[in-house]
């Protein structure tokens, strides 16, 4: 055994490793070695585990790697190998580990792949590979863990691999397949982890799932063309801890199945076709953290009275923005949403399992004004959106007690009256959008408070008065007022008095408004009397010229001696004209 891992070893493998023929476990992890494998390397025949991850080697896998016959652990993970995977690897018939992720490969897999009998875990993933899954690949009857995502797969899935009896996680995402699910997937009776996101499949999710749901963790299909309706039977023994159908064509509405999934921590069925009133079987799941329903077409009242006495016990993410709900914020969620409303680290992060993993979501969600992948929900991430929906009245005083909540988005929905001072409770609140709305009133001079608070939008509304200056708020540009007329003072052009009274305007600005109070009737009427009146003593000075003040001041003092000088030039049929 030679276990040289996490050094700082750097420079080539030296050829003469390959004199020690006895060598069994061979592990170089962690440094920075370069350049190919030396071909030496391929002489040592009594190798049966080589883990070579993290270091910089180089070059095209040769194809003497089906000489090592021995071989059973193969880990050439996150290095620089190109080229394609030789074909010879179909020789190691003792194989049962077998990870060339993160390296640059490319070309197809190798069809004589299912000659690996004996292989249980496959990982390919992070590389450039292209062409079909081999249809052997249903002879890898012991593979309990497969890996093929972010590669250049296409073609349809085969049938053959409904045959993976023994498969623990099945990932495949982001990929260039096409067609629909093999019927065969419903064999899959033990897989735990389903990832198929992003890789271009179509037509209908197969009813299976639902009873599949017993042994499935996680059920990620996002990003494809899926079309229909969403499984609807899902096993009273759920054990679903994350669902993510993001980005498809579904529609319908949400199976009431699901409430049989109490284990669930993630549901995401965002930018969709959905339709019907809110979910409220989802207030009663005793771990879900996140809660993604937007861009449908869900409607109703969310203020409605329900059974549940504690509802949404341990929501983190609540994205309902894009629908059509109408009434007031649902108070009584606000009120209950605990893992917002205090600040202890304890409370933020939950004690749920899974936190072991992070909560894998690739959730779409939109923060500081920005679209945005989120791949993990990190611990202390809280966020509400309730944005392009119908809500109405005033925004609720008691949405300043959620202190943990750091992205709040109540922009375009009808919302009126003042914004209220409780805001500047919500101590880690890094982005607040209120734009879009018919909120009057000033803005309150405690939000100054939000240190923290990095996105600002308050654009659309009636406010009016000055806008406050101190902390973060003298970070914020015109973009986060606009459209707010009765606003003025710094970053505005429109100017402020000292004292309260009317806003002064710059010479130069134009307004909406006019000065002192004058609406557009009065100026209107102003002007056309004006004109009149000036049209009527023009003709008066232009054919009489009269009064002689006025005409002097406009012609000169000698306009009328040299009108009478004419006058008495001119014969005696001129002067009757």
């Amino acid at each position: 055994m030679l276990y040289m891992s996490s050094n700082e070893l750097s420079g080539s493998l030296p050829p003469g490793i390959g004199n020690m023929k006895a060598l069994q476990f061979f592990f170089l992890t962690g440094n920075a070695l370069t350049g190919p494998l030396p071909p030496t390397i391929f002489n040592m025949s009594s190798l049966k585990r080589v883990q070579l991850t993290g270091n910089k080697l180089t070059g095209i896998l040769p194809s003497e790697i089906g000489h090592m016959k021995p071989l059973q652990y193969l880990n050439l993970q996150n290095n620089s190998f190109y080229g394609p995977i030789p074909p010879t690897i179909a020789n190691l018939s003792k194989l049962d580990y077998l990870d060339l992720s993160y390296n640059n490969l490319d070309g197809s897999i190798p069809p004589t792949i299912g000659n690996l009998a004996n292989l249980g875990y496959l990982d390919c993933s992070r590389n450039k590979l292209n062409g079909p899954i081999p249809n052997d690949f249903g002879n890898l009857l012991k593979l309990a863990d497969l890996s093929l995502s972010y590669n250049k797969l296409n073609g349809r899935l085969p049938s053959g691999i409904g045959n993976l009896s023994n498969i623990f996680s099945f990932t495949l995402s982001y990929n260039q397949f096409n067609g629909k699910l093999p019927s065969s997937i419903c064999n899959l009776t033990r897989v735990k982890y389903f990832f198929l996101s992003n890789t271009n499949l179509a037509e209908t999710i197969p009813m299976c799932f639902g009873n599949m749901s017993e042994s499935l963790d996680f059920l990620h299909l996002n990003g494809n063309q899926f079309s229909g309706a969403i499984p609807s039977t899902f096993s009273k023994e759920c054990s679903l801890r994350s669902i993510n159908l993001n980005g498809n064509k579904l529609e319908g509405k949400l199976p009431e199945s699901l409430a049989n999934c109490r284990s669930l921590e993630g549901l995401d069925i965002g930018n969709n076709g959905m339709h019907g009133s809110f979910p409220y079987w989802t207030e009663a799941l005793p771990q879900l953290r996140v809660l993604v329903l937007r861009s449908n077409k869900f409607d109703g009242n969310m203020s409605l009275s329900s059974r549940t006495k504690f509802p949404f016990p341990t929501l983190q993410v609540l994205d309902i923005s894009g629908n059509a709900f109408a009434g007031s914020v649902p108070e009584r969620y606000i009120n209950n949403f605990n893992t917002m409303i205090n600040t202890t680290k304890e409370n933020v992060i939950g004690n749920t399992i899974g936190n072991f993993f992070r909560i894998l979501l690739e959730m779409r969600v939109t923060l500081k004004g920005q679209h945005q992948l989120l791949e993990r929900l990190l611990e202390g991430f809280t966020m509400i959106d309730f944005s392009s929906n119908r809500f109405s009245g005033s925004i609720p005083r008691s949405i300043g007690n959620l202190q943990s909540l750091r992205y709040l988005n109540l922009s375009h929905n009808n919302f009126i009256g003042n914004i209220p001072s409780s805001l500047a409770n919500m101590s880690t609140l890094e982005s607040l959008d209120l734009s879009s709305n018919n909120l009057d009133g000033v803005i309150p001079s405690e939000l100054t408070r939000l240190t923290f608070l990095t996105k600002l939008n308050l654009s659309m509304n009636d406010l009016v008065g000055q806008i406050p200056r101190s902390n973060q708020f003298s970070t914020f540009e015109n973009d986060s007022y606009v459209g707010n007329l009765g606003l003025c003072g710094v970053p505005l052009t429109r100017k402020c008095k000292e004292e309260t009274g009317p806003i002064e305007e710059e010479e130069d600005e134009e307004e909406d408004g006019f000065i002192d109070g004058f609406g557009w009737k009065s100026v209107v009427m102003g002007y056309g009397c004006g004109s009149i009146v000036g049209i009527g003593i023009g003709c008066c000075v232009l054919r009489y010229g009269k009064p002689r003040w006025l005409v002097e001041f406009f012609f000169g003092v000698g306009y009328n001696n040299k009108k009478k000088r004419r006058k008495s030039k001119a014969t005696p049929t001129q002067r009757r004209r």
